[in-house]
């Protein structure tokens, strides 16, 4: 028996374990996050008599007499204290981190309440934020030591208006633990399930035997492809994602799930997969495009190994580009990345008295969720209740489905609750991750810098299922072309199924991979013609009312220009700096149908917001507060935003393609003016009952649409982002400039840039995903993903102009934000010590040797 105190309670444990898991299953602590289990994210932060420990490490007997305190175990005062600087400094996205920064904050307080900034950073060095590039935090812990000091909490006054800066609606539960994740959920009688996954990338399954592992102890069932009574194969767009792989049928990757073992606990879980007996025959596997395309290459699905070729043509690039002054012709490879949201995936499906399911999830669509899981149960969509948890992070890589089918199909078919979640090192293995491109460009100018013509090649590594491949293939071509005023482009893409974990979203969605290389050549071209980077760029910069390579006229909120020009003087005055430019549509456009949708229901004498969109720590729900406070004149106390559900809540579609804010958005103003005119005449008490519905949807022109003038999407971001080298060679700043259209709300915008730029800056720099044979090598610890300490400043330059007409003009910046980034720093390195890479993440710098 152990016994040491938690929180100032004296507890006893009866078996020796780790410190996590009985913090959080015993002691019932749940802002003790579980996201990594290994030692390596930080999430789990406590303090062990004084010291901030990592609770997956220490074991129950090292503990005997010790003192444990978690989050929910300060003082009040302390409460207060974090709730109003973690608040206010715009320190919490996801908020998944937030409980752990609070004790490492805490920790470093204790024995120093007047730190520097470096020291801040330093005592945080071992708490990874994905979200917010770690400023606003720093901001946050400062500000906490001046009340701590002064010991006095003092809170800032709101209007809660559009344009004001004002905190998350949701950071309270998340900064002090309340506020439920998934895996948080507790439910009587819940099972837990996983599954047992191919040991190799290509194989054909023979056969499956469960026998043994029925009987294991603990474990309640085991199914297998044979129990799914509706689709085996869902997916994204493209139904090709087997939900349990059948015996006959051949493995795509290491990912597959074979079978799903649902048991009493998950120890016993994990006994009774250890006991499933497959019997495989290896097959060839394809670990890379160029095998894929090969005539004799093993086919990863029936069909072919090309999932898509994309083709963007208008003028005539090539005679254009025959015609140049200068020529370049440069070859670019982009990584695999993965997304490390700091929560893992989780669901828990319950099943209804009508026959049908409710899950509860971590995604980016509870709509999608549903659609995919009542076609592989076979029943009616209606049936399928989905409700978004908080979710911790998730950058384009909760798009698809990776753990809610899994417990919906063993919720269902048990008839109790299921709860399945994955691991860590399972997370790195299964989900989509960005994808590999290896791209071929030809840029011609005239003696003046002027574009002529673009040709470009991109070949695209899709993995193992289609996710959003096409999709993302499409849009790393239609912006391949930069935010430049030329008329000559051409460009072919094409994306290949191979053996290795799928690619599908992630935050630039196929931009970040082309703008590395359509924005190196023209740092480059810049020489030849014997201009400045910046210059050339200006020169080009696509202006109100001008045409894009893609044929559409843009907008006056257009403010490229705009950016470019509140950089010139810091990136001239810097003689080791490097400059970029991007833009990146708001709303996924290209002729789909994509429908913002808003429902206000007033009871309780409150506007309760009513949205089927995923608030994933974008900031979403503040936004559609704030815009129907702005409207009706009601204080946040009176408006109440829903979390996501299917529930008596109109689908708004996928949060994807920085859409949310913009489409969204629209929705909610337009709803808002319907309730702003009943308040006229009337009380929110008499108005008790009513329901004010609004959608907003905006037509557009599909890829090649033979229009002259297509109008490809609602509206467009644009960024110019400056990196400056110190003369050591690391970075010592990054300064980003983005026009927003309208920043709703401008202290969330800036979380978004200095998140965004961090993400790149790893990117660029130091992250990596690395694989042999088709097998992630790479742990959450060694991606290579950048520490509080390790950081540059980040400056944001917010950049608001008028002349969009949806949302109060407001264009969303969730993607925009990591796009030029990886260039403007090669664009650094170039200058500094002229060597040209062409490949990320980028070598010769000292934070990767070649």
């Amino acid at each position: 028996m152990y016994k040491f105190y938690v929180n100032d309670e004296l507890v006893t444990a009866e078996e020796d374990g780790k410190l996590l898991p009985f913090l959080r299953n015993v002691c019932q602590l749940k802002s003790v996050k579980d996201g990594c289990s290994e030692g390596a994210c930080g999430t789990c932060m406590v303090i062990v008599d004084g010291k901030a420990t990592k609770a997956c490490i220490p074991k129950l007997s090292k503990l005997d007499g010790k003192h444990i305190i978690t989050v929910e175990g300060l003082s009040d005062f302390e409460k207060e204290v974090y709730d109003t600087t973690f608040s206010e400094a715009g320190a919490v996205q996801c908020g998944f981190c937030i409980p752990g920064m609070v004790i490492s904050a805490k920790a470093l307080l204790d024995v120093n309440n007047n730190p520097t900034r470096d020291e801040i950073a330093f005592a945080i060095r071992n708490n990874i934020c994905r979200c917010t590039g770690y400023k606003k935090i720093i901001d946050a812990i400062e500000n906490a030591a001046k009340m701590i000091r002064e010991n006095k909490v003092v809170k800032k006054e709101y209007e809660w208006k559009i344009g004001e800066s004002v905190p998350r609606v949701d950071a309270r539960e998340k900064i002090l633990g309340y506020g439920e994740y998934t895996d948080d959920m507790e439910v009587e009688g819940m099972l837990y399930g996983s599954c047992v996954r191919s040991k190799y990338p290509r194989a054909k399954v023979l056969r499956i035997n469960t026998m043994e592992a029925k009987l294991t102890k603990g474990v309640s069932a085991v199914f297998t492809a044979k129990d799914i009574k509706g689709a085996v194969k869902i997916g994204h767009l493209k139904k090709d994602w087997d939900v349990l792989i059948p015996e006959g049928h051949i493995t795509h990757y290491l990912g597959d799930a074979i079978a799903l073992v649902v048991g009493e606990t998950p120890e016993a879980v994990e006994e009774g997969k250890k006991l499933v007996e497959v019997e495989y025959e290896e097959l060839p596997f394809v670990s890379s495009p160029e095998e894929a395309m090969k005539e004799d290459a093993p086919l990863v699905h029936e069909d072919g190994n090309l999932l898509a070729r994309k083709f963007v043509s208008r003028g005539d690039a090539r005679g254009a580009i025959e015609k140049s002054k200068f020529v370049l012709t440069d070859t670019f490879h982009t990584p695999y990345t993965e997304h490390a949201f700091l929560e893992p995936e989780c669901s828990v499906a319950i099943p209804e008295e009508d026959g049908g399911i409710h899950i509860y999830s971590s995604d980016q669509g509870v709509f999608d969720t549903r659609h995919e899981c009542a076609m592989m149960l076979g029943i009616d969509p209606e049936k399928v209740k989905v409700t978004n948890k908080l979710v911790g992070g998730g950058f384009g890589g909760k798009e698809d489905l990776a753990v809610q089918q899994h417990a919906a199909l063993a919720a269902y078919l048990l008839q109790c609750p299921v709860k399945v979640k994955l691991t860590r090192q399972e997370s790195i293995l299964i989900h989509p991750k960005r994808h590999p491109m290896d791209m071929k460009f030809t840029v011609g100018c005239d003696e003046n810098g002027i574009i002529q013509g673009v040709l470009a090649d991109v070949i695209s590594d899709t993995g193992a299922y289609a996710s959003l491949g096409g999709p993302v293939l499409e849009r790393a071509c239609t912006h391949a072309a930069g935010p430049y005023n030329y008329q000559n482009f051409e460009i072919e893409g094409k994306a290949y199924y191979t053996n290795n974990p799928p690619a599908g979203a992630f935050r630039g969605f196929g931009v970040t991979q082309t703008c590395f290389a359509i924005e190196m050549l023209l740092t480059k071209m810049a020489e030849l013609v014997g201009i400045s980077p910046w210059e050339i760029r200006y020169r080009n910069a696509i202006r109100p009312g001008q045409v894009l390579p893609n044929g559409q006229i843009v907008d006056e909120s257009t403010g490229l220009v705009e950016t470019l020009e509140a950089v010139k003087e810091i990136y001239t005055e810097n003689p080791h700096a490097g400059i970029a430019c991007a833009m990146k549509n708001a709303g996924v456009g290209v002729g789909l149908k994509d429908i913002g949708r808003c429902k206000l229901e007033i009871s309780d004498n409150k506007v309760h917001v009513r949205i089927g969109a995923s608030e994933i720590g974008q900031g979403m729900s503040t936004i559609f507060v704030q815009i129907v406070a702005t409207h009706t004149g009601l204080t946040p106390e009176n408006i109440s935003h829903i979390a996501s559900t299917t529930i008596n809540a109109p689908d708004s579609g996928t949060t994807s393609g920085s859409r949310q804010t913009l489409i969204t958005g629209e929705a909610v103003r337009k709803a808002s003016l319907d309730l702003k005119e009943d308040l006229k005449n009337n009380t929110l008490a008499e108005l008790e009952g009513k329901e004010y519905y609004a959608e907003y949807y905006e037509a557009t022109d599909p890829l090649n649409s033979d229009k002259t003038n297509p109008k490809s999407h609602v509206a467009y971001g644009y960024a110019t982002q400056v990196c400056i080298l110190n003369e050591e060679g690391k970075v010592e700043k990054i300064v980003a400039a983005h026009a927003v259209g309208r920043a709703m709300n401008p202290l969330a915008v800036e979380g978004q840039i200095e998140g965004g730029v961090i993400m790149s800056l790893g990117y660029a720099l130091t992250e990596q995903y690395l694989l042999q044979e088709c097998a992630p090598k790479s742990r959450f610890a060694t991606l290579g993903l950048f520490r509080a300490n390790q950081v540059p400043d980040v400056e944001s330059i917010v950049i608001e102009k008028s002349g969009l007409n949806v949302a109060h003009g407001a264009i969303g910046i969730g993607e925009i934000t990591s796009i030029p980034t990886a260039p403007a720093i090669a664009g650094a390195y170039y200058k500094l010590d002229g060597e040209f890479r062409t490949s990320l993440p980028l070598v010769n710098t000292p934070y990767k040797k070649r």
